[in-house]
C-alpha cells in the first residue's frame, strides 16, 4: 500500500528525525525545552523552601524572570505530584509530595552518617549526632552512644529544636554563614548538658551539622577536631 507523504514532511527522513531525535540518538530542541521545564520547575520549589510565607505567582515569575503563565504551567504540574500546594490566599507552598521523598531519604542520609558518628562517639566518650534541617528547627537524624561509658545522654533521634539553641543548631547557622569552625555551647537544651558540634559542609540540598553531646565539660580543641573530622568524612559520603 502506498503511504502519502504529510505536508511539509520528507518521507526519506529516519523515524527518529520526525520524532525530534537527531541520529546517533542526541536530542533535538525539544530535549532542551525539557531540560529547561525541569530546571525551572525545580528552582520554583527551592524559591517556595526558602520562603517562610510561601511565594505568590507573580513573585515566583519575577524571581525566575519568567511569565506568569509558565508558572502557572509549572504549578500545575508539581501540584499534581503533591510537591506545590496553594493556600487559602493564594500563596505557593511546598506539597506534602515533598515530604514524603524527604522522609525516603533521611534513612540514606543516616546510613551514611553511622560510621562516621560511631568513631566519634567512641573517641570522645559522648552521644554523638547528625542533626538536619526542617523549616526553623533541627531534627536528629542519626544518633550513636558511645559503648564503654558509664554514664551518657540519651538522645533521641527524631528530637527537635529551635536552631538558635544548642550546639547542632548554631553550627547549622554558622555554616549558612560560611563558618566552619565548631561550635561550642552549654545547657542551652538541657540543664548541665556540654555540647560541640559542627556543620557538614558541601552536600548540595543538605543543611546538617555533626556533634556531640556530654555531661561532663568537654576538652573543646580536642573534641572539636574530632567532630571536625566527622563532619569532613560524613560530607565525603553523603557527596
Amino acid at each position: 500500500m502506498d503511504t502519502a507523504a504529510r505536508p511539509g514532511s520528507d518521507p526519506t527522513a529516519p523515524t527518529g528525525a520526525r520524532a525530534g531525535i537527531r541520529s546517533g540518538g542526541e536530542p533535538t530542541a525539544r530535549g532542551g525545552e525539557t531540560a529547561q521545564t525541569l530546571d525551572r520547575g525545580l528552582r520554583l520549589l527551592h524559591l517556595v523552601a526558602d520562603a517562610a510565607g510561601g511565594l505568590t505567582v507573580t513573585e515566583a515569575a519575577n524571581r525566575l524572570g519568567i511569565g506568569r503563565a509558565a508558572v502557572y504551567r509549572l504549578v500545575g504540574a508539581l501540584a499534581g505530584h503533591g510537591m506545590l500546594r496553594r493556600d487559602a490566599d493564594g500563596r505557593l507552598r511546598l506539597g506534602a509530595g515533598v515530604l514524603h521523598l524527604a522522609r525516603r531519604a533521611q534513612p540514606l542520609l543516616a546510613e551514611g552518617a553511622l560510621p562516621a558518628l560511631r568513631r566519634l562517639a567512641e573517641q570522645a566518650g559522648a552521644t554523638a549526632h547528625l542533626t538536619v534541617v526542617e523549616g526553623d528547627e533541627g531534627v536528629a537524624l542519626a544518633v550513636v552512644e558511645p559503648s564503654w561509658t558509664s554514664f551518657h545522654v540519651a538522645y533521641r533521634t527524631g528530637a527537635r529544636h529551635p536552631l538558635e539553641r544548642g550546639a547542632a543548631g548554631r553550627a547549622i547557622l554558622a555554616g549558612r554563614a560560611g563558618a566552619a569552625d565548631p561550635v561550642t555551647t552549654v545547657g542551652e537544651l538541657q540543664a548541665g548538658a556540654y555540647g560541640v558540634a559542627a556543620p557538614v559542609l558541601g552536600v548540595p540540598g543538605l543543611e546538617a551539622s555533626v556533634g556531640v553531646v556530654a555531661l561532663a565539660p568537654l576538652d573543646a580543641e580536642a573534641v572539636g577536631a574530632q567532630v571536625l573530622a566527622a563532619a569532613t568524612a560524613i560530607a565525603a559520603a553523603l557527596g
